[in-house]
């Protein structure tokens, strides 16, 4: 956040300092408010590029096996340039490098589900994901496996058949 805003600042003084070098070179011949103008074009301009490069470098940032399943969409009043172009905010991805299944119950996945949001701290769970029944039980602390491979005290969410983050994690 702190570099972010640094960036921001950066890019106002380059503006800034181009269209100055630009008024010195043409004699002063450019209105006196241009150059604060510049400013805060460039400062909002880097503002809005960071906050639409967020995804793609989220998504830079982790490995190969972490799959992104969803992204959250917004649009907002104060900034209405959303509304011609949606801003994400939020990602839901699926780490395969801590899945598991049970041979007993091979329709049935255990994985990591990482929950990643712009300003928020990345939050990370466990989740079974029943492919054939098309439903989600997160593993917490009084979830245990039976012998037969099936979840005890398992509380089971129905999901869509065609629900992004059921897919990605049953994806093979």
């Amino acid at each position: 956040m702190l570099l972010e805003f640094i960036a921001i600042i950066a890019a106002g003084f380059g503006l800034g300092g181009v269209v100055l070098a630009l008024n010195v070179a043409l004699r002063k011949r450019l209105p006196g408010w241009l150059i604060p103008a510049a400013a805060g074009a460039g400062m909002l301009a880097m503002a809005i590029w960071l906050e639409y490069s967020w995804l793609e470098r989220a998504r830079g940032a982790f490995p190969p096996e972490v799959e992104v399943a969803s992204t959250n969409e917004v649009r907002s009043w104060y900034r209405p340039w959303t509304y011609v172009v949606p801003l994400s905010n939020r990602l839901i991805a699926i780490d395969h490098r801590f899945e598991r299944r049970n041979p007993a119950m091979p329709r049935q996945v255990l994985v990591r589900v990482l929950l990643v949001g712009r300003w928020e701290p990345t939050r990370q769970f466990a989740a079974v994901f029943d492919c054939a029944g098309h439903r989600r039980a997160d593993f917490m602390d009084q979830v245990e496996f039976e012998d037969d491979g099936s979840l005890r005290n398992a509380r089971w969410q129905p999901l869509q058949p065609d629900d992004r983050v059921l897919q990605a994690a049953c994806r093979d």
